[in-house]
């Protein structure tokens, strides 16, 4: 496993975590033998983010979609995990900035 998958796979546990009645669906859709559903679930979620102005769909399905489609293609492993962090660093900045405004 290269470095960018064990990172990809750090996030898809973190996901898990947060939301832990997903936890067993997205440890079986990593496994390889899941590549068949994974594909085109990963396909239907970025169309579905596309399409997020329409009821139903939301903006969380572009990301997850991602995340999923870069399981098989390695080349976008490295560009997803820096978009990752990168916005689980301005979400953080985000959170204690608005806590300590509360606090004032």
């Amino acid at each position: 496993m290269s470095k960018e998958e064990a990172r990809l796979h750090r996030q898809f546990d973190r996901i898990g975590r947060a939301v832990p009645a997903s936890s067993g669906f997205l440890n079986w859709i990593r496994q390889p033998s899941s590549r068949l559903v994974r594909i085109p679930l990963g396909i239907l979620l970025i169309l579905g983010g596309v399409f997020s102005f329409l009821p139903i769909l939301g903006a969380w399905m572009l990301p997850l979609g991602l995340f999923l489609i870069a399981l098989d293609l390695p080349f976008l492993q490295g560009p997803i995990n820096r978009v990752s962090f990168w916005a689980q660093r301005k979400w953080t900045a985000w959170r204690r900035g608005r806590k300590a405004r509360k606090g004032d």
